[in-house]
Parts: C-alpha cells; structure tokens; sequence
C-alpha cells in the first residue's frame, strides 16, 4: 500500500496570492510613502497566482481573497491618480 503526497509547489498558490495581496493591500494605502512600485507588483503577483490556484483548484478561497485584495491593490492607486492628478 502506497500513500501518495498531495503537497506540490502549486498547493502555495493560495498562500502566496493572499500574503501578497495583503501586503500590495497595504502598500497601497500607503502609496504616498511607499510609491506606487510595492503595490503595483505585489497586487499584480497576487492576482496572477490566484487565478492559476483558482485554475488548478487548490484552496480556492485564499485564492479568491488574494485575487480581490490583489486587484484592489492594481486599482486603488490607479483610482487616486486619476481623482486628484491633474
């Protein structure tokens, strides 16, 4: 009787997606200090290792949370910009 392992480096995808959508989360709130570099790259890893977690469907909720907190952290900056510059 053979057990196989289910652990792989694409079961980190969730993982990976939310830690990085939090941090580009808050980077992005604070884009006058950090610039806009941390959160551009931070939500743009986010949203791009979500998506392939959500293809393989591995823990699909950190996925979905780092999606959203990873978009929120593309757009935010975007939407700040484009309100008070001129």
């Amino acid at each position: 009787m053979t057990t196989r392992t289910t652990d792989s480096p694409a079961s980190l995808y969730g993982v990976a997606s939310l830690v990085l959508g939090l941090f580009g989360l808050a980077g992005a709130v604070f884009v006058g200090y950090v610039g806009i570099a941390l959160p551009a790259l931070c939500g743009a890893l986010a949203v791009t290792f979500g998506a392939l977690g959500l293809a393989k469907r591995l823990n699909r909720v950190q996925c979905a949370v780092g999606l959203v907190t990873g978009g929120l952290a593309l757009a935010y900056p975007v939407f700040i910009v484009a309100t008070f510059g001129g």
